[in-house]
């Protein structure tokens, strides 16, 4: 995939899940980037403290697509840098493609894959 400028990613990801039947599939990219939002997840309260960051250069974007509850649910990880050359990364809650594009590759996988929240944790975990 070559996202542009503007797009959101998790929804073009989403999209092309339900418009290709994707039943699951790894996905790695690098691209610029409008807007990011990374999350840390807080073990104590279950919840992503989250924290946007604008105008990046994502340098590794990795992950999964699988369902959740009959919805797509990717789940993805990435690290970008700044102008000032430090780099940023972890979860990512949200992204946008900045000036330029984005580029994703696709690796489907035949069996479809779900997620659930494990309950020892509080967080969606991939289930084998």
């Amino acid at each position: 995939m070559v996202l542009r400028q503007g797009d959101d990613v998790f929804a073009r990801l989403e999209a092309v899940m339900r418009d290709e039947a994707i039943p699951a599939a790894i996905i790695s990219g690098f691209g610029f980037v409008g807007k990011a939002t990374f999350g840390f997840f807080d073990y104590e309260t279950k919840q992503y403290r989250p924290k946007t960051m604008t105008d990046l250069e994502l340098t590794n974007l990795t992950g999964t697509l699988a369902w959740k509850d009959g919805e797509p649910a990717p789940h993805l990880h990435g690290t970008a840098g700044d102008d000032s050359f430090r780099t940023f990364g972890g979860h990512l809650l949200a992204l946008e493609v900045g000036r330029g594009s984005l580029e994703i590759n696709v690796l489907l996988i035949p069996t479809r894959l779900e997620r659930a929240i494990d309950p020892d944790i509080g967080a969606n975990v991939l289930q084998l």
